[in-house]
């Protein structure tokens, strides 16, 4: 089967990107390099195609109940523009995807899924329609998303683009009407810097873009220092750090898991997890030396294999050799001496918080 184009494709050819699938997308990878893409979101601002993810709208009567009953965060009584992220897990408390839940007025929902689970979250919730009041409305083919990230992103949003943004707080959205068309803006990234989310239609995306990459203020960016970005400041990728068998706790993602709420799909599971402990969790790992742990590679601790590395690079913010791990409790706690097997030698490092490189949002 062919992969999906986005509605930048034919800007990121013409820019001369390296292109590679991604999540059933041909998506640009980098521009120019990953080093000196990722600095540029760091030091100033870049943006993000971001028009693979995946958009679905809810409302109606049920709404709240329904998203609630499919959702570990508490969103009950949210200000309009509140912005949550959370999960949606299977009864065994393994998880469907990660997402956001944008609030946009009583009873109606914005929920964005990853591009690589479209199908397979669509499909969940249609599963679960069955006595809820609702409309369902999968709308990712009619969205565009631009990710405009890095401690100048405010000002490039106000004077470059003329989108007003600066009095949204962190995870706060709101609906701007421009040129006789809804526009979603977000204080929201997955970068760890300051930044903003944009959704929109095609037509108003492309034009967005072409703004952004015309003003020299702004660095197009691909999805190569996309995971570098989100990497060091320890955010998740589904089907690295969280999976249909890696469930919120294990991935150390408990706190968006609200059992108190009430009865949500996987909340049985949940509470038994944090009560009773989990078998295995995801941890960071700091090697000795300049040794680049990759996925898939195997974790040791005293000879004996514990784990294996989920996302691992060299930070290009730090210059550390750094990974994620899934690795066992017993081995997990902080300082304690692990090694990593790259090839037929094992490197030494220990266990670090998941946190390389210190987030940076606008609160």
């Amino acid at each position: 089967m062919e992969n999906k184009k986005t509605c930048l494709y034919d800007e990121h050819v013409a820019l001369g990107a390296l292109i590679s699938p991604f999540g059933g997308f041909d998506m640009p990878i980098q521009y120019t390099s990953i080093i000196d893409e990722h600095n540029a979101v760091r030091q100033a601002c870049g943006v993000f195609d971001v028009s693979h993810m995946g958009e679905v709208r809810i409302s109606g009567p049920d709404a709240e109940r329904y998203v609630s009953h499919l959702f570990t965060n508490d969103i009950a009584g949210a200000p309009v523009g509140k912005v949550f992220y959370g999960m949606m897990c299977y009864p065994n408390g393994g998880v469907v995807d990660d997402l956001l839940v944008y609030c946009m007025g009583e009873n109606d929902y914005f929920l964005v899924i990853n591009a690589a689970n479209i199908d397979k979250d669509v499909a969940w919730m249609e599963e679960h329609l069955e006595g809820y009041d609702v409309q369902f409305d999968h709308c990712s083919d009619r969205y565009g998303q631009l990710a405009v990230q890095g401690p100048e992103a405010e000002a490039v949003m106000e004077e470059v683009l003329h989108l007003p943004c600066r009095e949204l707080t962190f995870y706060t959205a709101k609906t701007l009407q421009l040129d006789g068309e809804e526009v979603i803006v977000s204080r929201t990234g997955y970068t760890g810097e300051d930044g903003f989310e944009i959704y929109a239609s095609h037509d108003f995306i492309r034009q967005q873009w072409r703004m952004l990459v015309s003003s020299g203020r702004c660095k197009p960016c691909g999805l190569g220092c996309r995971d570098t970005l989100r990497f060091e400041v320890g955010l998740p990728l589904y089907g690295h750090e969280l999976s249909a068998d890696i469930s919120p706790v294990m991935a150390g993602l408990g706190m968006f898991c609200k059992p108190d709420k009430g009865e949500f799909i996987g909340r049985e599971a949940l509470i038994r997890q944090k009560a009773e402990g989990v078998p295995q969790r995801v941890v960071g790992v700091e090697l000795e030396g300049k040794a680049v742990p990759r996925h898939g590679y195997t974790v040791l601790h005293e000879g004996k294999p514990v784990g294996v590395v989920t996302t691992g690079y060299q930070s290009i913010s730090t210059g550390k050799s750094v990974c994620m791990a899934l690795i066992d409790t017993s081995a997990a706690a902080l300082d304690t001496p692990v090694e990593v097997q790259i090839r037929k030698k094992t490197f030494p490092g220990k266990v670090v918080k998941k946190r390389f490189y210190e987030k940076r949002y606008k609160r």
